[in-house]
């Protein structure tokens, strides 16, 4: 947020999304991984495809885990104590070997706000620079206001913040034994703050919310162009599996696919933001010509309030 209209425009857009998410709620019942974490590859488990993507269920975030012989990392901790509480019983489901590292993907609060959970098994909070900066300047205040994101103070119970304590500006290995994790910063592209968790010997990778499968992607606070550069880059890595921040095992296909909305979306909603400052119109002509996605529809009338129209 570089100014006050920004802030405005970005407050505008997450409050619609959090309306839209309440009402959601009163017509759907939340469906998350039930089933516990899903094996990926060797070592490697993840929530992956919820359905209705709403906020008790951390609209539809993934998380997962990456099992070597020594320990266990995380990556990601859902949007609150409740649902890492039950992250951590799933990864005692999988694996009884201690947790050392718990990883941001970014800081919005549906990858963060279980962090304080994890962070009592004794693991320790990595995430890029820049998550730290943003968690320090708006977590504590989202957390105080999450009824505007539709969530309840049953939803949030026990829910506190837990900060990164170990960052750092472009690439880290990580080492559980016997599996090498690779932390890549792509800065720039969802967020200002965000990073990929590679997984060279299982060929996997947590791309956290640079890919969304199936789902529209929330977009307002993201650099398009360079968006796209990152997904060119996990493209040309050897990676034959990818676990979006929302949505189910995806593919390189599904990078391309990505990569093609976006473009779409910001050339289509400056299009029609030059013509007119009515929100539904843009809502109109961006909805016809958009791909079908089955999950996050009210996220387009978020992406245009936070980030097209003028004000």
């Amino acid at each position: 947020m570089k100014n006050l209209k920004a802030f405005e425009a970005r407050r505008a857009g997450l409050l619609f999304v959090a309306a839209m998410a309440i009402v959601a709620v009163l017509f759907h019942s939340a469906a998350y991984a039930e089933g516990g974490l899903v094996k990926i590859a060797d070592g490697v488990y993840s929530y992956v495809d919820a359905k209705g993507g709403l906020p008790a269920n951390s609209f539809g975030a993934n998380a997962g885990i990456i099992v070597g012989r020594d320990s266990i990392a995380v990556v990601d901790t859902l949007i609150s104590a409740k649902l890492a509480r039950r992250f951590v019983s799933d990864i005692r489901a999988v694996s009884d070997k201690p947790i050392r590292y718990v990883i941001n993907t970014h800081s919005h609060l549906d990858h963060t706000f279980g962090n304080s959970e994890l962070a009592k098994t004794g693991a320790i909070l990595i995430s890029s620079e820049n998550c730290r900066i943003n968690m320090k300047k708006n977590s504590e205040a989202v957390l105080k206001n999450t009824a505007a994101y539709g969530l309840t103070a049953q939803d949030m119970e026990g829910t506190a913040i837990a900060y990164p304590t170990v960052m750092f500006p472009d690439r880290m290995s990580l080492d559980l034994g016997d599996m090498r994790v690779e932390l890549i910063s792509v800065a720039e592209s969802h967020t200002d703050d965000s990073l990929i968790v590679y997984v060279p010997g299982a060929k996997t990778l947590f791309a956290g919310d640079i890919l969304f499968t199936g789902y529209h992607p929330y977009l307002a606070d993201g650099d398009i162009p360079a968006w796209g550069k990152s997904l060119d880059a996990i493209k040309a890595m050897d990676v034959e599996k990818i676990i979006p921040g929302h949505g189910p095992v995806s593919t390189k296909k599904d990078l391309d696919d990505m990569k093609s909305y976006l473009t779409l979306f910001d050339a289509k909603a400056r299009e029609l933001a030059a013509k007119t400052n009515n929100a539904d119109v843009i809502l109109d002509g961006l909805k016809k010509a958009l791909p079908a996605r089955p999950e996050g529809a009210m996220l387009i009338m978020g992406n245009i309030k936070g980030k097209y129209l003028r004000h």
